[in-house]
């Protein structure tokens, strides 16, 4: 197994492709490409069309998934401001490859069987299969599809992102195959020879002490250990100093416990959600998320630094778990929220990713949405860096 990385930022979309291939062909030491995802900004937007027939001269083999994105991630840099794009292609000897586009029409009702979903998918889960998924955000429920394959698929893993960059008169485009669509999702089964390790960063630090949901109907929250929880905030916000103040009136959400036998719970152990509103005669809060009574739960606020120590505590967690020394290449979905607008520096999470993993080919896109898993889930996050790294699941 052989990954490999590019990124070009050549005005014109096919010098752009080619200096990728190049790149790439030198990386596969010449091997043909079996799997090549690809990610391009809005900079080449009058050109989406035309840009899967360019690619498959290149990759003639290959099973060709991608989508806009607002940056893109590729040959060891992060293209935030210009245009760019970045190709990561692999060869994948003894792995199975299935490539499906679906549009939101296409899948099962919420309460179908996983036999649906095993036949919308091509494969069962006795086949083993892990899943890279690139959705558009507006056509495509990707909480709905992503909830289906942890029903389906319990042990797999799923990961992927959100398409972004949409222009006024340039939506959003998911590159599949020889096409290119302007809805719905490409998804690509992988089955045989591989697994696929996650890595999920949520940039949060907790305040104050754990609370349960006392009372709660939908995704407002009514009660919080018998309180009004937007009172409790409001105490809450005045235990801290006046720098933590700020950032948490601009960057309040909530953590969920995942696990409430652990006996104590850190970085990783949280669901991060924003609270999206607040009902100053009730007091209760609006959550990005289903709750219910009984969840313990916690305030976080996000900032750089907090972003930052959760990269590392997760990929240096990474690097412990047996099998991590032969991952051979990765994907990074990380949020548009994130990048320089967060860190002030560019490359920052792909700077910390090959400090630590070292040369690992890494591509990507900052996405409206990033899926991954927290405790065996698998969830659709914001402001997140969500990897996908990829060994044989056979030790040669």
């Amino acid at each position: 197994m052989k990954w490999a990385s590019a990124a070009s930022e050549r005005s014109s979309l096919i010098t752009a492709v080619e200096d990728c291939a190049s790149k790439i062909a030198e990386g596969l030491a010449g091997e043909t490409s079996d799997l090549v995802t690809v990610f391009v900004t809005p900079h080449y937007a009058d050109q989406y069309d035309v840009l899967p027939e360019i690619l498959r001269k290149h990759f003639p083999k290959a099973a060709i998934m991608g989508c806009s994105g607002a940056g893109v991630i590729g040959g060891a840099k992060e293209i935030e401001a210009g245009g760019g794009i970045a190709i990561t292609a692999a060869r994948l000897p003894e792995v199975s490859l299935k490539s499906l586009h679906f549009e939101a029409a296409d899948l099962p009702s919420p309460d179908a069987p996983p036999s649906k979903w095993e036949q919308l998918m091509g494969v069962t889960p006795k086949d083993n299969p892990h899943f890279l998924i690139l959705a558009d955000p507006y056509t495509f429920s990707a909480d709905a599809f992503i909830a289906g394959l942890d029903y389906a698929y319990p042990i797999s893993s799923k990961v992927g992102g959100l398409a972004s960059g949409a222009q006024p008169y340039s939506p959003h485009s998911i590159f599949h195959g020889e096409k290119c669509y302007r809805s719905g999702a490409s998804v690509i089964a992988m089955c045989g020879d591989v697994t696929v390790d996650t890595v999920v960063a949520q940039g949060c630090y907790p305040f104050g002490p754990v609370m349960f949901i006392t009372k709660a109907k939908g995704n407002i929250m009514l009660e919080l250990d018998g309180k009004s929880p937007l009172k409790t905030v409001q105490e809450l916000f005045m235990s801290l100093g006046e720098e933590e103040r700020r950032r948490a009136s601009r960057h309040l959400f909530i953590g969920i416990v995942m696990n409430p036998l652990k006996e104590e719970w850190g970085l990783g152990d949280f669901l991060i959600r924003n609270v999206v509103g607040a009902d100053n005669v009730t007091g209760a809060l609006a959550i990005g998320e289903h709750l219910r009574e009984g969840q313990a739960i916690q305030f976080h606020i996000r900032d750089a630094r907090t972003a930052a120590d959760d990269l590392r505590v997760q990929l240096e967690h990474y690097l412990r778990q047996p099998g991590a020394a032969s991952s051979t290449g990765a994907l990074l979905f990380s949020c548009t929220g994130r990048g320089i607008g967060l860190y002030g520096v560019p490359d920052h999470d792909s700077a910390m990713f090959r400090s630590l993993l070292g040369p690992l080919p890494l591509g990507g896109f900052f996405c409206n949405g990033e899926i991954g898993p927290v405790a065996g889930t698998t969830y659709l996050h914001g402001y997140t860096s969500s990897f996908g790294l990829f060994r044989p699941l056979r030790r040669k």
